[in-house]
């Protein structure tokens, strides 16, 4: 008797799955199993900066849910490249991770050369936390409020003068993005970080700068600084009375400073979906978020897809304001 189509059916799908299980099982065990050794975390910055500090505060969390040993690897360096480069290269397989921030995706533009592909070499993990800068002016400038200062600007092309913490930084950018959006025309002048600008804008040496909010909020409040709206999509909970610029005048307008765990590409997806399970999981904590306001941060979730998109567009949105602000690093 021959068998019927629907035995025939049955046994050759019952191959397929005996044929498929053993791929579809072996990262599940892969994944249950990791870590298996200590996780390397590169910090593509030296000791005690804003980078590391929020590295040593994952790598804490993420020991105690891992239950096994998350150890910092500080490589600063040529803007977080010789620190990416490392987790580039490496084995993808979990245990090297980069905890980056914005350069990642301002090198591709700023640098000539690079010795990786900021999208093909990394596979996004998780969104850490946005860093938003305040618009800071010297108590000269008798602007009140963000479109008062339009004006005022305006009416003085390229005599006021900013700071930055250098050529192509996040806060460099911020105002960039700011001449384009109001059609103001300011002066910039690179500082080797932001504290000694922003000690000239204290000095009236310059008018103005985008400064880090922990740093500037303090003079703002204690009259030496003018503090006129922060450059966050919203409000920020540690500055309520601070309006945005989107909300002054400027609609769109949004250019903060972020940090974001990737690895290396290749790493399994099963891999990488934990990782981002526990971060996720770590910025709900309440010791957590204090920490990140303490730092003028504040916690952003994201999914690996969603954080490689925000990669993509971030790569493209800044690369335009390098290009029309000039500026090169070699």
């Amino acid at each position: 008797m021959r068998p019927s189509f629907e035995t025939v059916l049955m046994a050759s799908l019952a191959g397929v799955v005996c044929t498929l299980t053993p791929f579809a099982s072996a990262a599940q065990p892969a994944a249950a199993a990791y870590p298996v050794r200590p996780i390397r975390l590169v910090v593509p910055s030296p000791p005690g900066g804003g980078t590391d500090i929020l590295g040593r505060m994952v790598a804490q969390k993420l020991t105690a849910a891992l239950r096994n040993q998350i150890i910092i690897d500080n490589r600063g360096g040529a803007s977080g490249i010789i620190g990416s480069e490392i987790v580039a290269r490496a084995d993808p397989d979990g245990h090297t991770l980069l905890l980056c921030f914005t350069t990642h995706v301002t090198n591709p533009t700023l640098y000539p050369k690079m010795p990786y592909d900021t999208v093909r070499d990394f596979a996004s993990v998780a969104m850490v936390g946005s860093i938003p800068a305040v618009l800071v002016l010297h108590p000269s400038i008798p602007s009140q409020d963000v479109k008062a200062f339009i004006a005022y600007a305006k009416e003085r092309p390229g005599k006021l003068v900013y700071g930055s913490a250098g050529n192509g930084s996040a806060l460099h950018l911020a105002a960039v993005l700011f001449n384009i959006m109001t059609g103001t025309s300011m002066t910039h002048v690179p500082y080797k970080g932001s504290a000694p600008a922003l000690t000239d804008v204290l000095g009236g040496q310059l008018n103005l700068m985008f400064s880090n909010i922990v740093s500037a909020l303090p003079h703002a409040r204690g009259g030496k600084l003018r503090a006129l709206a922060v450059t966050s999509a919203k409000r920020l909970a540690s500055a309520p009375e601070l309006p945005t610029l989107a909300e002054s005048g400027l609609p769109g307008y949004e250019a903060t400073a972020w940090y974001a765990l990737f690895a290396p590409a290749r790493t399994p997806a099963a891999i990488v979906n934990k990782l981002n399970g526990e971060v996720n999981t770590l910025l709900k904590m309440p010791d957590v978020t204090e920490r990140m306001q303490s730092l003028g941060a504040e916690s952003v979730a994201m999914s690996p897809r969603q954080l490689s998109a925000y990669v993509e567009t971030e790569i493209v949105k800044w690369g335009k304001l390098i290009k029309a602000s000039g500026a090169t690093l070699d």
